[in-house]
């Protein structure tokens, strides 16, 4: 049985995400009053010719609201087990490839490895799996890590109000869930089976999860799963705002991934490229100035550097997206390649380099008020 529609998926369904015709003073008026009734014009075509402007005026937000500061984390892959199938995803269920599930020992080793390396924010990912990795055994893994990481996150299935709350318990501050999609149609074809084909049980898992006390929330599509790109960043953004002002003692961050190679051999439908990744993140930045934005090691060295000085304000480095991968590299299937293989040290440098801090722990307060209606 589908889950029924939250409340979100009620307030987007308000939201009109067609495309129109934007021209230069449609951008002009979107700059000089930067919000979400702006974004579409910010996210035209009209707009990617002036991203240079776009991202000046996405700089500066960044810098009033952040500062030089950008948070490291590394994502800890516990297992690839999975039992959702999704075209596009490299553990998806049915492909021929290595398996491997942690125990909560190399769990710790592997993060071990990590606080090594400075990290002090860990993101626990796991495939789709709720047997092997059931809502027991991310307890104790977040039990494990909790004395020695500052911040752990999960990036799982969705779980129930209770187990989010038994996973604060055990000392979880954020969870991440990316719709992936917010069309409901082109969910539907690339979700095929299993628990994360449900679009509806997806999309209100942040609410129960902030609900249940977590502390740091993170939604994000993956850009090249739709054909229409600019409708899933709008989505985002009035995503972050709801959030944000349903639970606003709650930290939301935003993510806009792309589609990289996987075992899948899924192709994105309509590739995205640098020129206009760069003005979906400035867009995004000037529609929720007041969210946090990641970007993984998807994305290359160079554009990664540059996105820093712009609208990005998380990072990871020195990723493995395969179980194990840290401390016995090759044993599984990773569940992408990634892009940027710097070392964490390499990253950190860049950073300082740059005229940024690199924060390992806590980088920003949660907001102390909610925002104005």
């Amino acid at each position: 049985m589908s889950a029924p529609r939250g409340r979100f998926a009620q307030h987007l369904d308000t939201v009109d995400r067609t495309t129109r015709a934007y021209a230069d003073g449609d951008v002009d008026q979107a700059l000089a009053h930067p919000g979400l009734d702006g974004l579409p014009a910010l996210l035209s075509p009209a707009a990617t010719a002036r991203v240079e402007e776009l991202a000046q005026a996405a700089r500066a937000v960044t810098l009033q609201r952040f500062g030089r500061a950008v948070r490291l984390f590394a994502p800890l892959y516990v297992s690839n087990a999975c039992l959702s199938s999704c075209t596009y995803c490299g553990f998806s269920k049915g492909l021929d490839v290595a398996r491997k599930t942690l125990t909560v020992d190399q769990v710790r080793a592997e993060a071990r490895t990590l606080t090594q390396q400075g990290f002090r924010h860990i993101l626990l990912v796991a495939g789709e799996h709720r047997l092997e990795v059931s809502a027991d055994y991310l307890v104790d893994c977040v039990e494990a890590l909790r004395d020695t990481v500052p911040s752990i996150s999960i990036e799982t299935q969705t779980w129930s109000d209770d187990t989010y709350a038994r996973l604060v318990q055990a000392g979880l501050e954020g969870v991440v869930h990316y719709q992936e999609t917010y069309d409901r149609n082109r969910y539907a074809q690339t979700h095929l089976a299993g628990w994360k084909r449900d679009y509806d049980r997806r999309l209100s898992s942040t609410e129960r999860a902030a609900e249940a006390g977590v502390r740091r929330l993170g939604i994000g599509a993956l850009l090249g799963l739709s054909d229409d790109w600019r409708a899933d960043v709008l989505a985002v953004a009035h995503h972050a705002h709801w959030l944000q002002r349903e639970y606003w003692r709650t930290e939301v961050t935003v993510s806009l991934p792309r589609i990289k190679p996987s075992a899948s051999g899924f192709q994105p439908l309509v590739p995205i490229s640098d020129r206009e990744y760069v003005q979906a993140l400035a867009a995004l930045r000037l529609a929720a100035p007041e969210a946090g934005i990641v970007l993984s090691t998807r994305e290359p060295a160079v554009l990664r550097d540059g996105l820093v000085r712009i609208a990005v304000t998380t990072m990871s480095a020195g990723s493995s997206t395969e179980p194990g991968g840290y401390t016995t590299p090759g044993e599984a299937q990773e569940q992408f390649a990634i892009s940027d293989e710097r070392s964490p040290a390499a990253v950190a440098a860049m950073l300082e380099a740059a005229g940024y801090e690199p924060v390992w722990k806590d980088a920003f307060p949660l907001r102390p008020e909610p925002l104005p209606a």
